[in-house]
């Protein structure tokens, strides 16, 4: 297994730094982010107790993000993510942002593109595909890499057309969650 293949692990001493045991070197939060950046898997553990941290930190790397004027989620978005604690459509929260994301890769390396999908197959895997994508498109603000189906730019009338089919979309799936719980 390559370097950037394996796991990095960070182990968070008493006094609350962070130890990189790869080049044992004391990191900081912007350090373990460029790490993720470049594709590294990090996990974080306290060394004392040996509990996994890792999501905690995460969060706290977008927190400052976010504090610091780089918006990545908008404001509904992250409404819907505390509503997702609150009912018993939380479940489904996880699973569907995963997916999203993964989609997310897949177009950015456009590692499928020319290549049929093993799951074309699959009743329903357009509508959530569509849900995903507009899902996306929400989370980015509309940016997302062009494809062979996609041209790189579009008119505004267009563009406009699809937004409004994201927000139709958007808000049938919002009715779905609201109905599961």
């Amino acid at each position: 297994m390559s370097e950037a293949e394996k796991t990095l692990l960070i182990k968070r001493y008493a006094s609350r730094r962070l130890y990189n045991t790869e080049t044992s070197d004391y990191v900081t939060l912007e350090d373990i982010a460029g790490f993720i950046r470049t594709g590294r898997e990090v996990q974080i553990i306290d060394l004392k107790s040996g509990d996994d941290l890792t999501r905690q930190y995460l969060l706290q790397i977008i927190a400052e993000r976010e504090s610091r004027g780089d918006n990545v989620l908008p404001v509904n978005v992250l409404m819907d993510l505390v509503r997702s604690y609150t009912n018993q459509a939380g479940s489904v929260v996880p699973d569907f942002l995963s997916a999203s994301f993964e989609m997310l890769r897949e177009s950015q390396t456009k590692v499928m593109g020319g290549f049929p999908s093993p799951l074309a197959g699959i009743p329903g895997l357009d509508a959530l595909k569509a849900q995903q994508e507009a899902f996306l498109k929400t989370m980015t603000g509309g940016w997302t890499a062009p494809t062979s189906e996609q041209p790189a730019s579009k008119d505004t009338a267009s563009s406009d057309s699809d937004l409004a089919d994201i927000k139709k979309q958007l808000a049938e799936l919002q009715s779905k969650l609201s109905k599961m719980s």
